[in-house]
């Protein structure tokens, strides 16, 4: 679960050095540096998995897209699993434009628009995701 508020890391770094240290060193001297880093103020696992899921869709379908254009046997195995799995995935977006292609080689853009439509739909939801799992109230600049 994320906290309400967002959390700051601090980190110091602390260098002091003198004659002891070093021969030839006459003075004292001190380095100081403090390092803000913000961590994320929403669900950020929430985030990561959504894009995980969207990023296997649309990888699915472009593995598709590329297996329609080279001409791939839809009587070998693997072509007829992913032809199954992405039909359903693509289904909604067939006729809007007419697939081209002779025999086997088959330029299908149902998939080019689904890929875009899922990437917009993925970044959509990461959105809300961020938008409702922020903290309430007024932001602070770091």
């Amino acid at each position: 679960m994320h906290e309400q508020n967002p959390r700051e890391v601090h980190r110091e770094e602390r260098t002091v050095g003198g004659p002891q240290d070093r021969p030839g060193l006459e003075r004292e001297r001190e380095v100081y540096r403090e390092e803000r880093v913000a961590l994320a103020p929403y669900n950020y696992r929430a985030v990561q998995i959504t894009w995980f899921v969207f990023g296997l869709i649309n990888a699915l379908i472009g593995i598709r897209f590329l297996l329609k254009m080279l001409g791939a046997s839809p009587q070998a195995a693997f072509v007829s699993f992913m032809y199954g799995v992405t039909g359903p995935l693509v289904a909604p977006f067939r006729g809007i434009f007419p697939d081209n292609g002779q025999g086997f080689y088959i330029f299908e853009p149902a998939s080019l628009v689904a890929i875009v439509v899922y990437l917009l739909l993925g970044w959509g939801i990461v959105a809300l995701i961020r938008i409702a799992t922020a903290p309430k109230g007024p932001g602070r600049a770091l």
